[in-house]
């Protein structure tokens, strides 16, 4: 097996790379062959899949996505976008690379079937960001997508094209709409959501975070580990079952600021939570009340999607996981 990751410098993505490397399998087939893909040549992973190559691929620029396809990966792993923040603040930088890309990535994949047959399981990450207010409290699986960024407008049309893609045989895909993950290791990033890590991460390390937004603000999280985990599943699913729906909200922890505090306070103590300063950020405020609060994503557990139950969790696997002083 040949398996290619397209983001493979971000974060989600080295820890896919990693995993992916470490158990030398997908869905019990032996992986060959590893290409890894981004914007800088990302690190390569040691483990059990020893040939590994690293690239630098920007997916929008010309050539780009026919270079990637003309790899015939079995599976390709498409993470590669700019985050929400940025594609805000950059209206064509979003489109370009979030959209533009993608579009790219998937004629090309096309293209490379008709020359030769080809027929890749794709698996694209979504987000929940597709979803704009009124929004209900949970949100069940078949609700309207009608987002209230360009982020979420980039990630809705691709999921359009991963379908249609997929309907008509070009390659056999997987949208997966991730939760915020939480918590991310290491520094921050530009992402709207970014505070929701940073309120536990800073924390937990004795440093002061930003919170920008009400206590009373909900949201729905998962951990970097169920992240990968949702990845490799959604690459060796069977996927007969997801009809015309080819992507999944995925399951995840419905929780409110004040409940990441509740839970920070009981893993380090009110000190970690002194050093959480309160600073109202309105441009934040209005893109997060457009975002969804809860989830009942009933297809994606009945197919064995599953992650963490609380913040609790969550923190656990952050600090053996990811902290500075964790085991792995």
């Amino acid at each position: 097996m040949h398996v290619l990751v397209i983001g493979a410098g971000g974060m989600i993505g080295r820890k896919l790379a990693t995993e992916l490397a470490r158990t030398g399998s997908l869905g019990g087939a032996e992986i060959k062959r590893m290409t890894l893909a981004d914007v800088t040549p990302p690190p390569v992973p040691a483990g059990e899949v020893e040939a590994i190559d690293a690239l630098a691929v920007d997916i929008s620029a010309p050539g780009a996505a026919e270079r990637l396809a003309s790899l015939r990966a079995d599976v390709i792993f498409h993470l590669a976008a700019i985050v929400s923040g940025e594609a805000e603040r950059d209206f064509e930088k979003g489109y370009r690379i979030n959209l533009d890309g993608t579009r790219l990535l998937f004629e090309a994949i096309r293209l490379e079937g008709e020359r030769q047959a080809y027929l890749p399981r794709l698996v694209f990450t979504s987000s929940v960001a597709v979803y704009g207010a009124p929004l209900p409290d949970p949100i069940p699986d078949d609700y309207i997508l009608a987002p209230l960024t360009s982020y979420g407008t980039q990630k809705a049309i691709s999921e359009l094209l991963l379908a249609d893609y997929s309907r008509r045989g070009f390659f056999d895909g997987v949208g997966i709409r991730l939760p915020t993950v939480v918590i991310r290791p290491g520094a921050p990033n530009a992402a709207a959501s970014g505070f929701f890590s940073g309120i536990l991460r800073e924390p937990l390390a004795g440093e002061r975070s930003v919170l920008p937004v009400k206590e009373t603000v909900k949201h729905w999280l998962a951990s970097p580990r169920s992240a990968v985990a949702f990845l490799i599943h959604a690459a060796t699913l069977e996927t007969s079952g997801l009809g015309a729906r080819r992507t999944l909200n995925m399951p995840g922890v419905a929780a409110t600021v004040a409940d990441q505090i509740a839970a920070l306070r009981r893993a380090a103590g009110p000190d970690a939570e002194a050093l959480i300063d309160r600073k109202p950020d309105e441009t934040i405020e209005r893109i997060i009340a457009g975002w969804p609060k809860s989830f009942a994503p009933e297809r994606a557990a009945g197919l064995g999607f599953s992650a963490e139950t609380t913040v609790d969790e969550l923190i656990e696997v952050y600090l053996a996981d990811d902290a500075p002083n964790a085991a792995s």
